[in-house]
């Protein structure tokens, strides 16, 4: 009798198996689908599936390879897909209950349809906030995901039934999307990985948002990979941009300079994720990086204000007609109000409403900026640097965006603080990836981003993946909890709330050598 499958081994490993015949694509199959339906009760990561149409298609995969042909780099792979993707047969909800009913011969998103071109077999769609619009994931048709380090903190969002499932061995590979940090923030919070490609990079058509059947590619929002590992990260990268497998790059980091940026005016940020950046600094250093305090020359109120300028009047095409229209005719009273708090919901009214002459001045801003960020890259390879104010924090479920307070080691922050430090990236089109760092027990995951310059993907993946072997690597979440009877989290349109996360033990940062920064401000503490 065949052994069973590995579910948390790599995609590479699962890949090189089914090459292999030592197991089948069918077999594969059914061990996913039997760890989500021990797992998944607890977290309600996988919110909808199509077996019937996924064991088909996974023994026409076996008879294939049989017949010694191949579908492509992804033959026989078991995977999910973010809901907020069309796949045939599971039309995107974006838990959206206008959405809800949509025709299941729905054709593929363009992303989905290189997945599947390239052998993969889809099964499941993963749970989002409502149009994808939260760093939590809950939404009223499918309810709320939990986080799988514990249960009563959130995965973040918006691809946060995504991570959970990676987390957790349900998939080994998923399809995200990221215009506020929605790749990035739940991979720092689950402890999986994510690369936010360069925009552009990977078609986005198909996506929800915007209204299914639209045309346009939205500014700022971007498709991407989302793994365990970012070796896996690289398998994916490669076949959602059709581009040849590029081969594992030499481990070390000798002659490469990198940017250390932990600390940024109105950027708020704790202080475990703060050790995180100088454990990742430290392993860089021990393969022979140079990595030294520096940033671009930014002022970050100032950045977080023009991605809030680019962002919102996008999220407003989403929005109820007559409200748009409300905010349009407050727009003189907004602008008074708003003043120079970036948070403020005069602020919120005041963009969403933006006119196209806004826009436009918001975009030479940015151009501008990505000027300054392109300059800084010439002497840099890459920026490391936090993903969020904090790691996961608790549910909300009460207040909304602009009232919900987070607590940040001790003191209280704004909600959308977590648009801070992954801002820089998303305005300016850049690669990211975000990698786990090691964390002790009782502590929740915590990861960094690897930012490059602008179409870098392929150089910032090799540096996470050195980064990523030094320190070690994915580690699994508690298996006790996840396989306890639960009460399941009910459907809901509550609106979130103000709550503060309990105080979460901090690892000691490490001390490293002076160095002097970039950007003029006042001494930092540098690391190799």
């Amino acid at each position: 009798m065949a052994q069973a499958p590995d579910i948390f081994a790599s995609a590479r490993d699962l890949l090189d198996q089914l090459s292999s015949g030592e197991t089948s694509a069918a077999d594969l199959l059914e061990a996913h689908v039997a760890r989500s339906e021990k797992v998944n009760p607890a977290i309600n990561a996988v919110v909808r599936d199509d077996l019937g149409a996924a064991r088909v298609r996974a023994r026409e995969l076996d008879k294939m390879r049989r017949a010694g042909e191949r579908a492509g780099p992804l033959h026989g792979l078991p995977m999910t897909v973010k809901d907020t993707f069309d796949v045939e047969g599971m039309p995107a909800t974006a838990g959206a209950p206008e959405y809800a009913k949509r025709p299941p011969k729905t054709p593929d998103a363009a992303a989905v349809a290189k997945l599947r071109a390239a052998g993969a077999v889809i099964w499941g769609k993963t749970n989002t906030p409502y149009l994808a619009g939260d760093n939590q994931t809950n939404n009223p048709v499918h309810g709320r995901t939990s986080n799988p380090w514990d249960l009563n903190r959130t995965p973040g969002g918006s691809s946060g039934g995504a991570a959970a499932a990676l987390a957790t061995g349900i998939t080994p590979l998923e399809l995200g999307s990221d215009i506020g940090g929605s790749l990035r923030i739940p991979a720092h919070f689950c402890g999986v990985a994510a690369l936010k490609p360069t925009y552009g990079r990977v078609p986005i058509l198909g996506h929800v948002p915007p209204a299914p059947g639209s045309l346009s590619v939205r500014d700022l929002n971007v498709a991407g990979p989302m793994a365990r590992s970012a070796s896996d990260l690289r398998i994916l990268f490669s076949v959602l941009t059709e581009e040849a497998l590029s081969p594992a790059r030499k481990p070390g980091l000798r002659n490469k300079r990198l940017a250390i940026w932990d600390d940024e005016k109105g950027f708020p940020l704790a202080s475990e994720c703060r050790a995180a950046v100088d454990i990742v600094a430290d392993a860089a250093a021990n393969l022979g990086a140079q990595a030294t305090v520096a940033a671009p020359e930014i002022d970050g109120v100032a950045l977080v204000d023009l991605y809030l300028q680019l962002l919102l009047p996008i999220l407003a095409t989403d929005m109820p007609t007559p409200l748009v229209k409300a905010m349009e005719v407050g727009r003189p009273l907004a602008r008074v109000l708003a003043r120079g708090e970036p948070f403020s919901r005069s602020k919120w009214a005041l963009y969403s409403a933006a006119t196209h002459h806004d826009w436009l001045k918001a975009d030479e801003a940015r151009r501008r900026l990505k000027r300054t960020v392109a300059s800084f890259f010439e002497r840099w390879h890459a920026i490391v640097a936090p993903v969020a104010p904090s790691t996961a924090f608790n549910h909300i479920e009460t207040g909304d965006a602009v009232t919900r307070l987070l607590t940040v080691d001790g003191e209280g922050v704004p909600y959308h603080s977590f648009h801070s430090w992954i801002a820089l990236a998303t305005v300016c089109h850049l690669p990211s990836v975000v990698i786990p760092v090691p964390r002790h027990t009782g502590e929740m995951p915590c990861g960094v981003q690897i930012i490059g310059p602008e179409g870098g993907d392929l150089e910032v993946l090799a540096i996470a993946e050195a980064i990523e072997a030094e320190m070690g690597g994915f580690q699994r979440p508690p298996e006790q909890s996840l396989i306890q009877p639960l009460e399941l989290t009910q459907k809901t349109d509550k609106k979130p709330a103000k709550q503060k996360p309990s105080k979460q033990k901090t690892p000691k940062p490490t001390k490293a050598k002076k160095s002097k920064p970039e950007k003029a401000k006042k001494p930092e503490k540098a690391k190799r």
